[in-house]
């Protein structure tokens, strides 16, 4: 077989889509089918129904991975942050998850997560310039 190497910049997400399936692929083949299970907790507006925060999280190989966690503004100090934490651990609880996972930055909240029962298992320096990336993580079992 005769192959090539291109750089793309900026590819679509039909090569991301090509270049994930052969990992997939094989991830099943060692691992089993991850079966994966988006979940999300939105924060809404009472009135207008519009979506002003929320969390969004990923249940696979027995992990929670909480990708992302935005709470409003207008909401901080009200105990909204811990209120979607919570809810998420409870349902990965009840989904038989080992843990949670997740990352996040000096400028955001490790703390919040560390008083949540979460430690580092890994940092990045200078990511982004000036500022450090935290990857924290929860046993559950």
């Amino acid at each position: 077989m005769s192959t090539r190497i291109d750089m793309l910049m900026n590819p679509g997400p039909e090569v991301r889509a090509a270049i994930l399936e052969p990992l997939r692929a094989h991830n099943r083949a060692q691992a089993g089918d991850p079966k994966p299970e988006a979940i999300a907790l939105v924060v809404r507006d009472e009135h207008s129904g519009e979506i002003l925060g929320g969390l969004q999280a990923e249940i696979f190989y027995r992990w929670m991975f909480i990708e992302l966690l935005a709470v409003p503004e207008q909401t901080r100090g009200q105990g909204t942050g811990s209120q979607l934490l919570n809810m998420a651990e409870e349902l990965a609880r009840e989904k038989g998850c080992i843990g949670i996972w997740l990352d996040t930055f000096d400028f955001q909240a490790p703390q919040f997560y560390q008083r949540h029962g979460f430690s580092e298992f890994g940092r990045l320096e200078e990511f982004p310039p000036q500022h450090r990336r935290f990857f924290l993580h929860k046993r559950l079992v």
